[in-house]
């Protein structure tokens, strides 16, 4: 049986951590800091975008928020912006010394999302 992404990345615990990672970078970005610092509670959002990774990496939990349009839409987040998060992304996850593999795949599914994020 295949390991799925979401066993590669360490779980649970360990895609939290490389949420708390990202988001740390996000608040420290100062192309998407605002963005991020505006979040009247970061804690909430944290816990969305690990649900979101976590089964969207193929993990047994349950997304619960809403999606990935609905979220952006009205937000007109450039390209530029959408590069910065994912490299606080992949910042993280060299941070946690995360495979190039599962740095492939990861950036491959942020890269599917793009369409309901930019410009929407």
């Amino acid at each position: 049986m295949a390991v799925t992404l979401y066993e590669r990345l360490g779980g649970s615990d360990g895609i939290a951590k490389l949420v708390d990672d990202a988001v740390d970078a996000h608040l420290n970005n100062p192309l998407v800091q605002t963005r991020f610092a505006n979040t009247k509670d970061i804690e909430h959002a944290k816990m969305m975008s690990r649900e979101f990774f976590c089964a969207g990496a193929g993990g047994p939990e349950s997304y619960t928020g809403r999606d990935m349009l609905t979220t952006h839409k009205g937000m007109n987040i450039s390209e530029q912006e959408f590069i910065a998060v994912v490299d606080d992304i992949l910042g993280a996850m060299d941070k946690n010394k995360v495979g190039d593999v599962e740095k492939k795949d990861v950036l491959a599914i942020l890269y599917s999302l793009k369409g309901m994020i930019i410009r929407v």
